[in-house]
């Protein structure tokens, strides 16, 4: 009966705490610290604790203050010792994703710490938890050489261990700091581990969408866009039944409109815009692939470059977008340079580069690329600056039917020889090419 009261007191205190989030945070504050301050004497009371760091976390994460978030991760762990080693993980990796990314390096730092103390404490499964976090953070902030090394450690020790729900998560990771720096091999590797490990399980809905998002990368990157975009779809069904307003749900949307860009098919971009599911994610972002898909519509490389302009945040910070807007660039750049040059056996370079709205520099970079490439025939006349375009050369049947003949002819040769010197072998068992005497 004495434990009663403290339970309705922990209890009621969180209540108010709660209730004065909003309108009084310091008084909240104060509040979630009082209930963490005392010692829980029952389940009830560890439960309460629990929630009071949460929500103590998330008002700190509310209100930009990172360095306090900080210094609670660290104070929570005479708390964290006192329940489950499972629930501690989760807690810590709750309140380490409270850090906006403005505060990268100390989320990073605050997790570093963590690994060493979980070190200390033997803990391993809260180290391996916290060390594949913090793989995720460094793949964030760019860091993908150290993160690759990582998963390598990590990889070595999860092997043993077969818990294949984070061996799939090490995987995941390793495919994606390996596409990140251009090693397509090993990422297609590890990504193919990693599909292999979660098959033979149950795989969550998220890791399942987040294996379709890398999925559709790298076959976007080996230009095979049908087969990117079904991946990319599926990633955001997943990520939108989990919470229709993921920001990866965004990103696996604007993903699938790349694809159809890249397919040459912007007719298919208004009607996925109107999709119930794409709602949610109305913005700048989506209003950037509409003016893209606008621009490759009526083959305007002046809109193109006017879009990627105005649209620089949404289109050029995603390195998948960047890198194949770029490709898309020069083929909307190769387009309009044939349009421009094709009435035409010679013309000015620096007209051409008027009428494409590029520098001179650059219209001779790319028509002589074109020529190597034989797009087209002709040649660069620098010493009048114009450019001088042939009629693609008629095939001469005559010297393919020459090559045919003297290879049959050589076939005939061949076979002749071969039958001479099977007789020449046999005559000479019979004694009818005596050797010559010493």
């Amino acid at each position: 009966m004495a434990i009663q009261p403290e339970q309705s007191t922990s209890a009621s205190q969180l209540e108010a705490a709660t209730s004065s989030a909003s309108s009084d945070p310091a008084k909240a504050e104060q509040i979630y610290r009082d209930i963490l301050s005392k010692k829980a004497v029952d389940e009830d009371e560890l439960r309460d604790q629990e929630t009071a760091l949460v929500k103590l976390g998330a008002l700190y994460r509310d209100h930009n203050k990172a360095k306090e978030l900080a210094q609670l991760v660290t104070d929570s762990r005479t708390f964290m010792s006192q329940i489950a080693k499972a629930k501690t993980a989760k807690l810590i990796r709750t309140l380490i994703d409270y850090f906006p990314p403005s505060s990268r390096e100390l989320q990073m730092q605050v997790t570093n710490d963590n690994i060493e103390w979980a070190r200390q404490e033997k803990r391993v499964f809260l180290r391996q938890s916290l060390e594949i976090k913090l793989v995720g953070l460094q793949l964030d902030s760019e860091q993908y050489r150290i993160a690759l090394t990582m998963t390598e450690n990590l990889l070595k020790e999860l092997k043993q261990l077969d818990d294949k729900i984070i061996l799939t998560e090490v995987y995941l990771l390793e495919s994606r700091a390996a596409h990140a720096i251009q090693n397509l091999p090993r990422a297609k590797t590890a990504l193919a581990s990693a599909r292999t490990t979660a098959n033979s399980i149950y795989c969550p809905p998220l890791l399942q969408a987040q294996l379709d998002l890398q999925s559709g990368a790298i076959n976007a990157d080996d230009k095979d866009y049908k087969t990117a975009y079904s991946y990319f779809f599926e990633a955001f069904e997943g990520f939108s039944q989990i919470d229709e307003k993921d920001p990866r749900a965004l990103r696996g949307l604007k993903y699938m409109l790349l694809c159809k860009i890249m397919m040459s098919l912007p007719d298919d971009v208004p009607p996925l815009l109107l999709l119930k599911s794409a709602a949610p994610h109305a913005g700048k972002d989506l209003d950037a692939m509409r003016e893209t898909a606008k621009a490759l519509k009526e083959r305007s490389l002046e809109l193109f470059k006017t879009t990627l302009k105005e649209y620089q945040e949404q289109l050029q910070q995603d390195p998948l977008i960047r890198s194949h807007l770029s490709h898309l660039y020069d083929t909307l750049l190769e387009q309009n340079l044939i349009r421009v040059i094709e009435p035409y056996s010679a013309v000015e370079l620096s007209w051409i580069a008027s009428e494409v709205g590029q520098s001179l520099q650059v219209v001779e970079e790319k028509l002589s690329q074109m020529i190597l490439d034989q797009v087209f025939y002709g040649v660069l006349n620098e010493q009048v600056g114009t450019l001088e375009v042939y009629d693609e050369p008629a095939e001469d049947p005559m010297y393919n039917t020459a090559l045919d003949t003297l290879k049959q002819v050589g076939d005939v040769v061949k076979s002749l020889y071969d039958k001479v010197s099977t007789v020449y072998t046999l005559l000479e068992g019979f004694g009818y090419f005596p050797s010559v005497a010493k």
